[in-house]
């Protein structure tokens, strides 16, 4: 099925028009998961002080279960569909789409200027559109490895800035435990010692506090930070570029009427 959608993606053409736009398919939107836009999570106020003596790294060269900042979605696809991976999708919405929320309010007003007022009509109105513009993109990637228990979340960036990684979460299960009692206790603290050798042994020592690995002493730039059982690579930078691409983009090309004055 995401073969299929990436070859009808393929054959519309991103066109600003008046009137509603559809390419001529049969594709059933319930055949993937589609989320509403909620914002990304993007924390530029957090203050990133490197340690004494201590230089930026180059985050955006640090991968997780191979997937790296920047990546663009056809990348990530081929590292985890088309090729032999440790990690597999999860059973339900392993791949999400959205739409950015500037573009989606821009295609409900066109729509609804065409006479389209029924909630489910509308909805599909604007998805066709969506797709058919190249503004439907992959926001979101899930992936499991159910043997270890580990899990991956890979988001993406819209195709204003090339569908690209900007945000990879990686949790395991150390910190879980099975009860209070003091054997649980005494695993899991040999679970999390294990843990945080491994990521010591792959990354090296933090560089700014004692758990981010940052580029710079700049919230824009890429970054890691560690927690019990979790990791997080985030390129704020890239994330922000990508929203003000849209709401500068959404803006030029909304559809107003006609007015003569």
């Amino acid at each position: 099925m995401i073969k299929k959608f990436l070859f009808l993606l393929s054959l519309c053409v991103m066109v600003n028009l008046p009137t509603v736009s559809f390419c001529e398919d049969d594709m059933s939107f319930d055949d993937f998961a589609i989320m509403d836009d909620m914002g990304a999570d993007v924390d530029l106020n957090q203050q990133i002080t490197l340690n004494s003596g201590s230089d930026g790294v180059n985050v955006k060269q640090f991968d997780l279960a191979g997937a790296m900042l920047g990546m663009t979605y056809d990348e990530i696809n081929n590292l985890f569909f088309n090729s032999s991976s440790l990690y597999a999708p999860v059973k339900n919405n392993s791949i999400v789409y959205t739409i950015n929320k500037e573009w989606k309010y821009n295609l409900d007003y066109e729509c609804r200027q065409n006479n389209i007022f029924v909630p489910d009509q509308l909805e599909k109105c604007i998805y066709s559109m969506a797709r058919n513009r190249g503004l439907l993109y992959v926001a979101e990637m899930h992936l499991e490895r159910a043997f270890t228990g580990e899990t991956l979340d890979i988001y993406f960036t819209s195709n204003a800035t090339d569908n690209q990684v900007w945000k990879i979460v990686y949790k395991n299960d150390v910190d879980k435990m099975e009860g209070d009692a003091e054997k649980f206790e005494n695993q899991r603290e040999k679970k999390i010692l294990a843990f945080w050798s491994g990521v010591l042994d792959k990354f090296g020592e933090p560089n700014a506090g004692e758990d981010k690995w940052a580029s710079s002493e700049n919230a824009y730039d890429p970054m890691m930070q560690a927690y019990y059982g979790e990791l997080v690579l985030t390129d704020n930078g890239l994330m922000t570029t990508d929203s003000s691409e849209n709401i500068q983009s959404a803006r030029e090309n909304f559809q107003a009427k006609p007015y003569a004055f």
